[in-house]
């Protein structure tokens, strides 16, 4: 166990962070999944802006790397844009 005051509370801090972060990042998932498994047009179209938003915000907090946020973008656009034609 830590001995200083200031990495006891590094800890603390830590662990509350992982927990936000896990669950800004599953709630995420979830959205993905529920997009990808959508077989109706206009229902895609509706959810892939929220999801979209998701996933810049989880790039902006550093949650997931901003390339990484791009090419799950790309990849839903795709599925999105498959599903209209």
């Amino acid at each position: 166990m830590a001995n200083h005051k200031s990495s006891i509370k590094r800890i603390r801090q830590t662990n509350v962070r992982r927990l936000h972060n896990r669950y800004y990042a599953k709630t995420a998932r979830n959205a993905m999944r529920d997009l990808r498994a959508t077989e109706d047009v206009n229902e895609a179209q509706a959810m892939f802006p929220k999801v979209c938003s998701m996933l810049d915000k989880l790039a902006k907090k550093h949650i997931i790397h901003k390339n990484k946020a791009g090419n799950l973008k790309s990849k839903l656009a795709k599925h999105v844009n498959a599903l209209a034609k």
